[in-house]
């Protein structure tokens, strides 16, 4: 049986916390009227004759009476205030649903940005996040911070304007070097002043205030601290004592008020502040500003939420890039040149090209099932003793990935392995390779552009025996033979056949001048099948690309 009382149950709590946020209770009990209680009526007469009339009837001379004005309904204003706040908490909820959908830091500020000028009634913006970071064993900042500017409705040349003026003069940039409240040291804020109406200026004096802030903080004339934390500097242009610089960029830029609210998580501290831009001398009334507050809360965690994520990202991305050749090396006759992405949880693709002994060149790309720190170190395990199977037997590329098969049995026995190993003699242009379940490698010249036909095999770990023949070609003076991981297939969101087919058609139809240089290529192949930075999506799959131009 259906249980109805279980799919209306409210969570009183919170909702009774953002009702007093906004004052509601306040609202109710000044606007509720109290009534007296009704005096018992006398009962009514009945028409008996002989009984006169309680009150006599008018004459037919007199003056008739005015219409009487209907009053208002008792509830009428409580009720308008309720709808009022229903309408705020739907906005607010909207809005923290869109921000919540976001999944990058760079995508969840603009969101902010968005959000926080319509809450505000401003066209313009920017979010400087400068986040602490957490101090590590050694004493050193656990993980990179990813400090950085984002405008909203401003030219990179704008906001290099506004980045013009010092920080100690504007009330975002007190946020940012001081405690992420804009109150310069030794002030007071509006909380602890505990006055109400009023506008500090600069000689320490206030005067009455027609927008009904709390007790300006921000050290500038004519700044108001909002009850949210926020400060407004309603008139930029206007007020002579501000600072000269401050005024100048304002009219270059093109705006005459702002708004600015710290960022700052209860996990996190303070994060950065946010400002917001009006083309005229403006301030935001009360009720905007304690929505903005609200809003602002919220999205403080989540952007500590994605910034710990954004740290923890660019740790992984370190880590598999320290485990990978810094650079590759230069051998007579051959010239080199990778391409490599790490997904959001790492991953274990890799690439190498080691010199052996006589002049010859190995070349290897491989990739190992799984993602995270477990197949990261895995990928290390594996680069690293094909690196020493390549010296003692890389002229035989079979058995250096028969002895690599051996050792993931060993180490990994719940992964397996998709791997490729090249045996180059630069002078002859000759190659043997062998491959393990993956990628062939593509063949770019300006006769022929052409896949390898390489036997089919399975994947490292996957069959009791690994054994796959190996396949011997030559290259014409002039061309690249390109090796990848199905990572960059599969970022495509394309089909196998159809994966095969672009990246078959990139290289087909490379332009002539790029032919010569192995990091065009290479740059082209990633562009042209992962346009518009999808490179950089948030795909689990790492990728490689490494190509080898033969003189």
């Amino acid at each position: 049986m259906l249980d109805i009382s279980s799919l209306l149950r409210v969570h009183v709590d919170p909702l009774i916390a953002t009702q007093n946020d906004m004052r509601v209770c306040d609202a109710i009990e000044r606007n509720t009227p109290v009534r007296k209680p009704a005096a018992m009526s006398a009962p009514h007469l009945p028409k008996v004759a002989g009984i006169d009339s309680t009150v006599p009837a008018p004459a037919h001379t007199a003056a008739p009476l005015p219409a009487p004005v209907p009053a208002a309904a008792p509830g009428a204003l409580i009720q308008d205030r309720l709808a009022g706040w229903v309408f705020d908490l739907t906005t607010l909820h909207e809005l923290t649903e869109r921000l919540a959908a976001t999944s990058t830091l760079d995508d969840a500020l603009q969101e902010f940005l968005r959000a926080g000028a319509s809450l505000v009634g401003a066209r313009r913006g920017l979010v400087v996040l400068e986040p602490a970071g957490a101090p590590a064993p050694d004493g050193a900042a656990y993980g990179p911070c990813p400090a950085r500017t984002v405008g909203l409705g401003l030219t990179h040349a704008e906001l290099g304007h506004i980045e013009t003026v010092p920080r100690s003069i504007t009330a975002y940039g007190r946020m940012l070097e001081g405690d992420g409240t804009g109150t310069p040291p030794g002030a007071r804020s509006g909380a602890e002043d505990g006055t109400q109406n009023g506008t500090q200026n600069s000689a320490g004096s206030s005067a009455g205030s027609s927008a009904g802030s709390s007790t300006g903080t921000s050290g500038e004339s004519g700044a108001d601290t909002a009850p949210a934390g926020g400060i407004a500097t309603p008139d930029i242009l206007g007020d002579k004592q501000l600072d000269p610089r401050h005024r100048e960029v304002a009219t270059r830029v093109g705006y005459a008020a702002s708004y600015a609210v710290p960022l700052s998580a209860a996990t996190a501290g303070p994060l950065g502040a946010a400002v917001w831009l009006y083309d005229e001398p403006a301030v935001p009334a009360e009720r905007h500003r304690r929505l903005v507050g609200l809003y602002t809360r919220y999205a403080s965690e989540h952007l500590a939420r994605l910034v710990e994520l954004t740290r923890a990202r660019a740790r992984v991305t370190t880590l598999t890039d320290e485990l990978l050749p810094r650079r590759l090396p230069r051998v007579p006759g051959v010239r080199l040149a990778a391409r490599h992405r790490t997904g959001p949880r790492g991953g274990g693709d890799w690439y190498d090209a080691l010199p052996l002994a006589d002049g010859a060149l190995g070349l290897t790309v491989g990739s190992v099932t799984g993602s995270g720190p477990g197949a990261t170190a895995a990928m290390g395990r594996l680069r690293a003793g094909l690196r020493a199977y390549a010296v003692m037997e890389g002229e035989d590329p079979v058995a250096v990935l028969s002895d690599l098969e051996l050792l993931l049995r060993l180490t990994e026995p719940a992964r397996s392995a998709t791997a490729l190993f090249a045996y180059c003699e630069p002078a002859q242009r000759k190659i043997v390779l062998a491959g393990a379940g993956h990628t062939p490698p593509l063949i770019i010249g300006d006769r022929r552009t052409e896949f390898v036909e390489t036997s089919l095999s399975a994947p490292l770990g996957m069959l009791s025996c690994w054994e796959a023949p190996s396949v011997e070609f030559s290259l014409a003076p002039g061309e690249t033979v390109l090796l990848c991981t199905d990572g960059l297939l599969r970022r495509t969101g394309d089909s196998t056949d159809r994966a095969f087919a672009r990246l078959h058609s990139a290289a087909a139809n490379l332009p002539r001048p790029l032919r010569d240089d192995p990091a065009a290529i290479a740059d082209h192949v990633l562009r042209t099948l992962l346009p518009e930075g999808l490179d950089q999506q948030e795909c689990a799959e790492d990728l490689v690309i490494l190509a080898a131009r033969f003189d």
